[in-house]
């Protein structure tokens, strides 16, 4: 099945928290123990270079098992040094007999900060 499209919008400066729940046609959530994820923001899809990486190595995503969710976190800190523009990103999961599934992927929109500290 194909990645869903969805887009992100962020806010520059601010703590980014998404949470996705990945479930089947009836609305099952899908167990993702011994699943890992990555995720990437690029300036174009076919850019060499990354605005910024999430993955479960480094607890940016967390997954929760049985309850099929996946937690997205950006910290303030590092939203602050993304400039604000129009990205693209994908998220994948990793699971066992190499099996790769790309859950979603769209536009990261990062929306720019106004007030700074």
């Amino acid at each position: 099945m194909p990645a869903a499209t969805y887009n992100i919008i962020a806010e520059q400066g601010a703590t980014f928290s998404q949470t996705i729940l990945y479930t089947d046609a009836s609305e099952t959530p899908i167990d993702l123990t011994n699943y890992t994820a990555e995720m990437h923001v690029r300036t174009a899809v076919a850019s060499a270079s990354t605005i910024i990486e999430l993955s479960t190595g480094d607890s940016s995503i967390i997954l929760d098992g049985v309850n099929g969710t996946i937690e997205l976190a950006i910290t303030a800190t590092d939203m602050s040094d993304i400039p604000a523009a129009k990205y693209y990103y994908d998220l994948e999961l990793y699971g066992e007999n190499d099996l790769i599934i790309r859950l979603i992927e769209g536009r990261f929109t990062v929306k720019a900060e106004v007030t700074r500290q």
